[in-house]
């Protein structure tokens, strides 16, 4: 196109319209990469996270008030502020950046249209690290605590208080939100990210002070999150098999453990595995792009459409999707599952150990009438011989 365009310049505005082609083809390659950016973003994707995040959240929130209420749960009442915590804070997270997103999609998904002057870019980048963070480290605070409630019970019931719970809580959002709060101060940058509907911690730009550091920090207080849940999880499942062996029995209170054990390991798996999945990519993601030099606002540009670039943008705008899909699977995994679907599974276990305790009655019963009737054959055949 740009060679056919540059072929029929004569004499001296060779120069201008070499640089109008030049000007031309730049605008045809950046419209191709809209296009097909235009093919893979669409604005349904944040309409039916928001409104599925905001439904299992509340629902979520109006469970734990009411487990909270009740006497039977003073144990768990450190547990519960837990979970509330994180229900509220991927409610507000939802409510705060969704609205954002969908409104740059209403604008033809230029961010300038309704940002003029880049506060709203680092108001959405703060809200995207405050509760980003707050979901991790929650997470980790409810697999510490339940470590904690099971490996030693006796030091937890005497010093794991409910006040202490909601100090610790203060204290980490505190920390949390003074950490997001750095860029503001100088210490650096959040960047529009592609494909302009998004703003986060910029990984490529070396120049702004101390901005490869908070990015470095962000991602490692991420993995060390993970870290520190999936190898309390890990404890508390291998603590439950021990008490459940040493309880194992024909009682009522055994098989009531046992059952309470089964819901919780499959629970502690299934947040184990949503965690993984959901925020491993992006965090591993980030610490390339800063090893790299390289960061999501470039990737709109046409120096820097190379194949394995416009690979790892769009895995990055995946991988944001996969921790922005967290704040909506959170209340499921760790109330609703167990509420709902937990409870269902159990029944069905149930039955069937009851069919086939019924299939060895029955087949027993059957074995017995056998046995009697050949006792009574054979003491029949004694007789008519005598």
């Amino acid at each position: 196109m740009s060679i056919g365009c540059c072929s029929s310049l004569q004499g001296s505005g060779t120069t201008v319209q070499e640089m109008l082609c030049s000007n031309v083809s730049q605008a045809l390659l950046e419209s191709n990469t809209n296009d097909s950016a235009c093919r893979t973003v669409s604005v349904g994707f944040p309409i039916t996270m928001m409104v599925t995040g905001l439904v299992g959240n509340s629902l979520a929130l109006i469970l734990v008030s009411i487990s909270y209420r009740r006497k039977e749960n003073r144990r768990k009442k450190s547990f519960l502020l837990c979970i509330g915590s994180l229900a509220l804070t991927d409610l507000f997270g939802q409510l705060l950046t969704s609205p954002i997103v969908i409104s740059v999609y209403r604008a033809g998904r230029k961010w300038e249209n309704i940002d003029t002057d880049g506060c709203l870019c680092s108001f959405f980048g703060v809200c995207m690290t405050t509760f980003g963070l707050c979901a991790l480290f929650l997470a980790s605070a409810m697999a510490i605590e339940r470590a904690m409630a099971i490996t030693n019970p006796h030091w937890y019931s005497n010093h794991m208080k409910t006040s202490v719970t909601k100090q610790i809580l203060a204290v980490m959002f505190l920390l949390v939100l003074l950490f997001a709060l750095l860029p503001i101060a100088g210490v650096g940058e959040y960047q529009k990210q592609w494909p302009g509907t998004w703003c986060f911690i910029s990984t490529g730009d070396s120049k702004v002070p101390g901005n490869t550091i908070f990015a470095v920090t962000f991602a490692a207080l991420g993995i060390f999150s993970l870290l520190v849940t999936l190898s309390c999880n890990v404890m508390t499942i291998r603590g439950l098999i021990i008490r459940c062996k040493t309880k194992s029995g024909a009682s009522q209170a055994s098989k009531q453990w046992e059952r309470l054990t089964t819901e919780t390991v499959i629970q502690l798996m299934g947040i184990m595995c949503v965690l993984l999945i959901c925020w491993s990519p992006l965090l591993v993601l980030m610490l390339r792009m800063i090893y790299n030099r390289m960061s999501s606002h470039e990737c709109g540009l046409s120096s820097t459409s190379t194949n394995s670039r416009t690979l790892d943008c769009n895995f990055f705008l995946t991988a944001i999707r996969l921790a922005s899909l967290n704040q909506i699977l959170d209340p499921w995994v760790y109330l609703l599952l167990r509420e709902i679907l937990l409870r269902k599974f159990c029944i069905v276990a149930n039955a069937v150990s009851n069919c086939s305790t019924e299939d060895q009655k029955g087949t027993q019963t059957v074995l017995d009438a056998l046995n009697k009737q050949n006792q009574n054959g054979n003491k029949l055949e004694k007789s008519q011989s005598n």
